[in-house]
């Protein structure tokens, strides 16, 4: 794994983007092909996953270093954000609260408030953030977007701590 950090670090950015493209895509088959309802954390994981996808994207772009560096860094803080939030749905997932507000009706949001007030809430999903809709190999949604945040986190920390050695 070393050695493909130093031969080909512009390729492994570039499977990084290509995962996120992918887990976005199952994320949308979920949604879409299952039917189950995003939550807003949901939401902002996928906004998270969006933004690693292209800042590493662009980082593989170019050969120079310095870019690579400039465009990890902003990449590897949208994957600890998005890791910090599916670590926080985990655990309201583990211990939910006794009064779950975590989205509203989308029917019920264009009903009650103004067009301008409801676009921003339909991006915000409408799901129970605390629901365990789905898992896989015991992991909730959460639990397994945590394990790929932090997965793409350790492997940019990987090619930024080669890099600099470099």
């Amino acid at each position: 794994m070393l050695s493909l950090l130093d031969k080909c670090p512009r390729r492994l950015l570039a499977l990084i983007s290509a995962a996120c493209v992918g887990l976005l895509a199952f994320g949308m088959y979920l949604q879409y092909g299952v039917g189950l309802e995003p939550c807003p954390m949901c939401i902002v994981q996928r906004y998270a996953l969006i933004a690693v996808a292209i800042f590493t994207g662009l980082a593989s772009a170019r050969a120079g270093t310095g870019w690579r560096v400039s465009w990890s860094v902003l990449a590897l803080a949208f994957a600890g954000f998005g890791a910090f939030t599916a670590a926080r749905q985990s655990w309201l997932q583990w211990f939910p609260p006794e009064f779950a507000t975590c989205g509203r009706d989308f029917y019920g949001m264009i009903e009650s408030y103004s067009l301008s007030r409801a676009i921003p809430m339909i991006f915000r999903g409408s799901g129970d953030c605390t629901a365990v809709d789905w898992t896989f190999l015991g992991g909730s949604i959460a639990n397994w977007s945590f394990v790929c945040f932090v997965l793409i986190g350790v492997v940019l920390l990987a090619l930024l701590a080669r890099s600099r050695k470099a």
